[in-house]
């Protein structure tokens, strides 16, 4: 004979409401996550490439050095390279090559103070990163 539990319990083997409850949570918990997933999917797709990252550590100075030595040295070596050029078609040695390669030294600096944020990028308004800068 089949037991029967009192006060109207349901049986150990059927589910009861409040499992039932726990079911449907749980169906609307994976509902949306799969809506969260796919979001985030779509979203990573239409972003693109990413930005390149920045170096970070005992590289980030070293870097930021060599990327600053070689604004410098550049300037200088095209500035004499232009007036070696100068000289050589003109003939008016050894003056393009001393003028030029001033206006190269002169354009090292501007291009390592622009590396620094000591000086705006060229056509932009506002000063740099310096503490009397405040906007």
């Amino acid at each position: 004979m089949p037991h029967r539990r009192s006060g109207g319990e349901e049986p150990a083997g059927s589910p009861s409401a409040e499992d039932a409850a726990r079911t449907a949570e749980e169906a609307a918990l994976a509902a949306r996550l799969d809506r969260l997933s796919r979001s985030l999917d779509a979203g990573r797709k239409t972003d693109g490439p990413t930005a390149p990252v920045a170096p970070r550590g005992a590289t980030a100075g070293w870097a930021h050095a060599m990327r600053v030595s070689s604004e410098f040295i550049g300037g200088i070596v095209v500035g004499g390279a232009i007036g070696w050029a100068v000289d050589w078609a003109l003939g008016v040695s050894p003056f393009g090559l001393i003028v030029f390669l001033m206006l190269g030294f002169a354009a090292g600096v501007l291009n390592v103070l622009r590396a620094t944020g000591n000086l705006p990028e060229f056509g932009r308004q506002g000063g740099g990163k310096g503490p009397d800068k405040t906007k």
